[in-house]
């Protein structure tokens, strides 16, 4: 098993209730176990401004399935939550992107890990850091040191999972 991180997020609908009911969903994945996820944090849009907040999360999930097959099973999740791609950092209903896969280095037209903008992004680091301290990100650092680094995005902690 190899252990990958998640990141979830929504702002359409009802996305705290959507995030939590895609980490049970995370849990369905064949091949694979949902070891911990994050609290909610509630975060301001990048790029397209003029939106609702987001409702982010991260989850670690132990999978035996390959990195793209994990990925595909992520996209048959969002689009169970009713996801269209239209234009890069729209609103959506969900969001699922594969973070890490251990300390896989891939750059595919499909698949890029770890995450290309992960250590810039404080609605990533900020969950991943409550659950896994620890983790570095492969050829960027500790997540603990990138997070010191976006400090200046607003963040914000609004319950745990099991509130």
């Amino acid at each position: 098993m190899i252990r990958a991180y998640v990141a979830l997020g929504a702002n359409l609908g009802h996305p705290a209730a959507t995030v939590r009911a895609a980490l049970a969903e995370l849990a369905g994945i064949p091949e694979s176990a949902l070891d911990a996820a994050s609290s909610l944090y509630r975060t301001a849009p990048l790029g397209l401004k003029h939106q609702p907040d987001f409702i982010n999360a991260v989850a670690a999930v132990d999978t035996a399935l390959a990195p793209l097959a994990l990925l595909e099973a992520l996209f048959a999740i969002e689009a169970r939550f009713g996801r269209s791609r239209s234009v890069p950092n729209a609103p959506r209903t969900l969001d699922l992107d594969l973070l890490l896969y251990g300390d896989t280095r891939l750059n595919e037209a499909q698949l890029t890990l770890p995450h290309p903008r992960m250590h810039q992004r404080a609605f990533v680091l900020a969950p991943l850091a409550e659950i896994a301290p620890e983790c570095r990100i492969p050829g960027r650092g500790t997540v603990l040191e990138l997070l010191a680094g976006c400090r200046d995005q607003g963040i914000v902690r609004i319950e745990s999972i099991e509130s």
